[in-house]
């Protein structure tokens, strides 16, 4: 009898009793039950219950699952007897596991009793035709095969529930034994053969179910981890993984498989099907599985015959060293020596009491304890190596291989992208999908590289999403750093992927077929336009953590980041001007807190329309007719608010009584402030006239005073900082690339750091790994000339093991670059002495230029250094404290700037010296030195002032600038506005235009339509008005902009500058402007109502002119005037200029007279993006790569003029798949390579070279 049901016999007739009994029953207790006689059959033979697996968990066996597992049947020789309740058991022990707790304790009994393989299998086996039984029977062993991982949720930490963690993992692997059975496999693919046969109108719910569960059950089996400990036999053996694999194959579940994989109205099932066949693959490699059956080439045996050229060195290393250890019958009388220059604890030489040949082995560190490393600090886990499966399996994989590839591979990528786009997949889905694309165009690469099969994952789109996903890993491992190692597998998945996809690229380049070698140059023109393909690996980089990231992943790293410099290489090659995306980050930092909302301000016509009211009021106060208020008081002593904050206030006060229409209060509150701060004339001269009382309320009334504004107190750097929020606007736009300068982002400590990491493992890595680190390595010393980067003790430290391997024979790549950059350390050391100092440390590319050039060989604002702020020496504290005892005291002057005006070290700001007095103590806080707010000054003309005007306007009347000039010499500084509007009150000017700056050619004509109006920005009065005019200048920017409405143009303004931009190549946006303008005067007239007009550029070509300084002069000159305010983004066509004129404007504009042949302004025919390239190869670089190179461009013919078309659009290579049909230079690329429903971005870079001249 090969079956045992004593205890479950003996459990049911317990159970049956109807006597209560405590639901765990010891062994002791039920074992001699009387009512254990009672059992017949077979299966009455006493217990072998010591030979059961899992005895102890027996032992303490729940006596209900007893029971229900006794109901399901027996075992007779291999034929299973079913029991009548059979059915209603499976059930029974379907709801035992969906209450069971989290230790899995029904799980554990299930498997310790075997139910699986001795009961649920055989009765799945002999009792198909039981659909209800057989359904139920499938539904339970996918429960109980389900990953422990899934029951726990995650790996447990404590060492009990760990333990449940691992006793579930040991029943699945013996499950996973049970199933490599040929006839389980057998009925499961004849169910699912029968269930795929039904159509879906025949088709239940029920039968649904069954195949997402007879998928399911496949998929948990093959999930199932081998066992360590079981399998040990070497690579070829037949593991229990290929048993299976073997038994899924004989019984045609491939078939069935590769069916659902290339069917179209199977398509819910792909996901499960892709899952299945990542687990089918797991142990293999795509190119070793590529390549069985075919033989070993000649570079596998090459490899191999170095690999063991390098084992026989190093044992020849050892039996020389051995032979050099002379015996010595006396190993303790053999002599001692002592080490000069080595120094011991004390202040002597080492004493070294060992034979000679021991010296060189000699170290500080024999016969200390090792360090123990702290658990957060050990590198990471690798994964296991993949085990060469049997020849057989192999054989079955490569042939499954193939035929998915040809009917199968793009039709299933396809539906499971869809569906991870979709959301329809679950969480993670994704990392099947990036498996599945390695692995397969990997084995499409090895075998017999055919495009065609694999289009489906290779475009843009592919690229795309793989580096979406691979920057959201990336992003995810950082953020959640409990589950950075989970993270960081994912990352490598996708960085795999990645690395294949431009594998397959590269293998497209060497195809005969000139569609697919277009293909290739389309998806390079995206991947090396973009900004985030050639960023992502400075970030990998930048980011890569040793302790979560394994050496796998910096090894396919350093591979990927080399294919993608190699391609980078060769396709800038003879490609002068390549332009490609720049995107820069504008950082705006925002108020702490929203500034309070205030009212709307009056207009211009209101405030007139509110003095007109006034005058009679303020007339009859000052003649005395009307008394004036007593309690009025400007300022508050006891007021914790500064006297310069409440002098601010009080001409916010007197403004508001004038709006509120309270003339005698805004009188009364004049006077007495001019009473309280006589200082600066702010209110008024001491003893003015009340007519010119009247003109400053009027002056006061009109101003625009700042309101409701908080003080702009500084707080500390580190503080403003953290309480500031920055806004960041990403700006897109384009640049020429060069390759070198974006090789000098590799040049940071970094990325070297990672390189030297995985260079420790030298004797490991392969040869083509190897080969990555040496040659970037040389990228940066040679190409870059920034050997400096490399002078690191511990890379020293590896150049000397490397330098004293007995096979450094093998290496001899890594031995010429670590010579080299040996013999430029000492050459350097010779000259500077501190370089064995900056041996300790990992440097940045100024540092060694420092080193190279001199320590003080930086110009200012070079260097990492420069940002912060220069220490305050004794000298300069002890200055700082004596300047400002002496200027504290002086009243209605900022102290601080004075302090600044006489302060010896250049170049310290008011943040650093309102800092450092608030350390020195002198200050409380930076609050105590408040920036004067502005508007507040507002003086009246002395009849002085107005004198002095008056000259200067006589003496540079004739000038070209009359008003820049008046500025430089006023004695009062006063703003432009300011000044125009007294020279129009004196009467001195009639109209704003007589003081516009004239300005004049090489012939020093002057020119009518290059008169700079009075809104334009000066140019050379900015610089010399200093700090305080800048802000009053900003203070009546509002003021200047309406002034520009009035200007007219005048006819063929700016005809000369436009001109000289067409010839600059701004032709395009010319003519947008002058279509501009046109429909701007037709609008007018047909609408006959006139409205600022704002100039929306929509390309970036306008963008780009728009914020050109000559194309700005050229709009000022056609009467078009900049934004008034920061309300206002956009300059706009006033209202003011008619159509008539805006007419006469436009055709300024147009262009006069043909162009010369060849000029900027005409436009080539573009050529083909792929065609050769308009430059001649330069030489190769000392440090090329060993692969073969590419056949170079085809030098073109001076004096030509090429145009390059690089393409960013979004199509996926659509050729591909459409058939090998060659396409030749006369296709248009709309029509064969661009979808017409996709949007195309063409940026044609225009070269030119000169003539040579004979």
């Amino acid at each position: 009898m090969s079956r045992y049901r004593g205890p479950g016999r003996t459990g049911a007739a317990l159970a049956g009793t109807g006597r209560e009994r405590d639901p765990v029953v010891p062994w002791y207790q039920w074992r001699g039950d009387p009512v254990a006689s009672r059992r017949s059959g077979p299966s009455a033979a006493p217990g072998p219950l010591c030979c059961l697996p899992g005895f102890m968990d027996l032992y303490m066996m729940n006596c209900e699952l007893l029971a229900t597992c006794s109901a399901l049947g027996y075992l007779e020789g291999d034929v299973y007897h079913k029991e009548p309740d059979c059915l209603e058991s499976v059930k029974d022990l379907i709801r035992y596991l969906r209450h069971e707790d989290e230790t899995r304790d029904i799980r554990q009994q299930l498997g310790a009793a075997q139910i699986l393989q001795n009961d649920l299998l055989p009765i799945l086996v002999q009792y198909p035709q039981d659909k209800v039984l057989f359904d139920a029977v499938v539904r339970l062993m996918v429960n109980l095969t389900q990953p422990a991982l899934l029951c726990f949720g995650k790996v447990p930490q404590d060492a009990t529930s760990r333990h449940h963690f691992l006793q579930v993992v040991s029943y699945l692997q013996a499950y996973k034994e049970a199933f490599a059975s040929e006839k389980v496999f057998g009925v499961l693919s004849e169910k699912l053969y029968d269930m795929l046969q039904l159509d879906w109108e025949q088709r239940q719910e029920e039968d649904t179910l069954l195949i997402e569960r007879i998928l399911l059950l496949v998929r948990n089996v093959l999930h199932v981890p081998p066992d360590p400990t079981e399998e040990q036999g070497v690579d070829g053996d037949a593991s229990t993984h290929d048993r299976v694999l073997w038994a899924l194959h004989i019984s045609g579940m491939d078939d069935l498989l590769k069916f659902l994989a290339s069917s179209q109205t199977e398509q819910q099932w792909a996901l499960h099907v892709l899952e299945i066949i990542s687990l089918m693959f797991r142990d293999q490699n795509p190119e070793q599985l590529a390549a069985v059956g075919q033989g070993r080439s000649a570079a596998e045996r090459g490899e191999d015959t170095e690999e063991l050229e390098t084992l026989r060195q190093r044992e020849l290393a050892e039996r020389r060293s051995r032979a050099l250890q002379r015996p010595s019958r006396h190993s303790r009388f053999g002599g001692s020596y002592i080490i000069q220059g080595l120094k011991a604890i004390g202040d002597r030489d080492v004493v070294f009491h060992k034979g000679l040949h021991n010296l060189k082995s000699y170290s500080h560190d024999l016969g200390k304890e090792v360090r123990r490393v702290p658990k957060r600090r050990l590198a990471a886990r690798e994964a296991e190596p993949p085990r060469r499966s049997a020849r057989n399996v192999r054989l079955f994989l490569r042939e499954f291989c193939q035929d998915f590839l040809e009917g199968c591979y793009n039709h299933l990528m396809y539906l499971v992208k869809d569906q991870l786009i979709r959301e329809k997949a679950q969480q993670h889905d994704e990392t099947y999908y990036l498996w599945a694309t390695a692995f397969f165009m990997a084995f499409n690469r090895s075998l017999r590289f055919r495009p065609e099969l694999v289009s489906e994952t290779v475009g843009i789109r592919a690229f795309h999403f793989i580096e979406q996903n691979l920057t959201s890993y990336y992003e995810m491992a950082l953020m959640d750093k409990k589950e950075a190692a989970t993270w960081a597998r994912r990352m490598h998945l996708a960085l795999k992927a990645y690395q294949e996809l431009l594998r397959t690229v590269q293998e497209m380049d060497r195809s005969p077929e000139q569609a697919v070698r277009d293909s290739s140059q389309i998806i390079k023109n995206n991947i090396f336009y973009l900004m985030e393909y050639r960023e992502l690996f400075l970030a990998l980089f930048r980011k890569f953590d040793e302790t979560k990231q394994p050496r796998s992943f910096l090894r396919d790293l350093v591979e990927t980041a080399h294919l993608f410099l190699r391609m980078l290489e060769r396709f800038c090659r003879g490609r002068a001007g390549l332009v490609v995306q720049s995107k820069r980050v504008r950082r705006k930092k925002k108020p702490r807190a929203p500034a309070a909302l205030t009212a709307q301000p009056p207009t211009p016509e209101e405030l007139e329309d509110l003095w007109t009211s006034l005058a009679p009021q303020l007339q009859a106060c000052v003649q005395g007719e009307v008394p004036l208020p007593e309690d009025v008081v400007p300022f508050d002593a006891a007021s914790e608010t500064p006297v310069e904050e409440q002098r601010a206030e009080a001409m916010l006060r007197i403004q508001d009584c004038l709006l509120g229409g309270r003339a005698p209060e805004a009188l009364r509150l004049l006077r007495s402030a001019r009473e309280v701060w006589p200082e600066g004339d702010v209110f008024g001269p001491t003893g003015v006239e009340p007519s010119e009382e009247t003109k400053l309320l009027h002056e006061i009334l009109f101003a625009p005073l700042p309101r409701h504004a908080p003080p702009e107190a500084e707080e500390p750097e580190e503080l403003e900082e953290e309480e500031e929020e920055e806004e960041e606007t990403v700006r897109v736009s384009e640049k020429e690339f060069n390759f070198l300068d974006y090789l000098k982002q590799f040049a940071r400590a970094p990325v070297i750091r990672a390189y030297v990491v995985l260079l420790r493992s030298y004797a490991q890595n392969s040869a083509h790994t190897n080969h990555c680190v040496a040659r970037m390595l040389h990228r940066l010393a040679c190409d870059l000339h920034m050997e400096a980067l490399l002078f690191q003790l511990s890379l020293f430290s590896l150049f000397n093991r490397l330098l004293s391997d007995p096979c450094a024979g093998a290496y001899q790549e890594l031995v010429t670059l670590a010579k080299f950059i040996l013999g430029k350390f000492f050459a350097l050391a010779a000259t500077n002495k501190k370089a064995y100092v900056e041996l300790l440390f990992w440097k940045s590319p100024a540092v060694t230029r420092e080193m190279a050039e001199g320590y003080s060989s930086l110009q200012e604002g070079e260097g990492a250094s420069t940002r912060k702020a220069p220490a305050w020496t004794p000298q300069e504290e002890r200055e700082l404290r004596e300047l400002y005892w002496k200027y504290k005291e002086v009243e209605g002057e900022d102290i601080i700037a004075n302090i600044l005006a006489h302060l010896q070290a250049p170049g310290r700001t008011r943040r650093q010296v309102v800092n450092q007095l608030v350390r020195l103590g002198l200050a409380n806080s930076v609050k105590d030195f408040p920036r004067e707010r502005k508007g507040t000054r507002i003086v009246l003309w002395t009849q002085e002032q107005e004198l002095e005007l008056e000259r200067l306007f006589e003496e540079f009347q004739g000038t070209d600038d009359v008003l820049g000039n008046i500025m430089k010499n006023l004695t009062a500084r006063r703003s432009r506005a300011r000044v125009v509007e007294k020279l129009l009150g004196l009467g001195l000017v009639s109209e704003r235009k007589e003081l516009y700056k004239k300005r004049r050619r090489k012939g020093h004509a002057l020119l009518a339509d290059e008169m700079e109006p009075l809104g334009a920005p000066a140019r050379d009065s900015s610089a010399e008005e200093g700090d305080s005019d800048e802000e009053e200048e900003e203070e009546d920017g509002a003021e200047e902009g309406p002034m520009e409405e009035h200007w007219v143009p005048e006819d063929g303004a700016g005809q000369g500058l436009a001109q000289r931009l067409r010839q600059e190549g701004l032709a395009g946006p010319l003519q947008w402007l002058e279509n501009y303008l046109k429909r701007t005067a037709g609008d007018r007239e047909e609408d006959g109502v006139s409205h600022p007009v704002p100039l929306v550029p929509l390309s970036e070509e306008n963008e780009d002119a728009m914020e050109d300084r000559r194309f700005q002069a050229l709009l000022r000159k056609l009467g078009v005037r900049p934004p008034a305010s920061e309300q206002e983004s956009f300059w706009r066509i006033p209202a003011t200029l008619t159509p008539q004129q805006l007419r006469r404007a436009a055709a300024s504009l147009a262009r006069q007279g043909p162009e010369p042949e060849g000029s900027p302004g005409q436009l080539s025919a573009p050529q083909h993006p792929q065609g050769p390239a308009p430059a001649e190869q330069p030489p190769a670089s000392p440090g090329s790569d060993l692969e073969s190179a590419e056949p170079g461009p085809v030098p073109a013919q001076a004096g030509t003029k090429r145009r390059w078309q690089v393409h960013s659009d979004d199509e996926d290579t659509a050729s591909l798949g459409a058939g090998p049909g060659p396409a030749g230079p006369c296709v248009e690329e709309d029509e064969v390579l661009q979808p017409p429903s996709r949007r195309k971005r063409v940026r044609r870079v225009e070269e030119e070279e000169e003539e040579e001249e004979d």
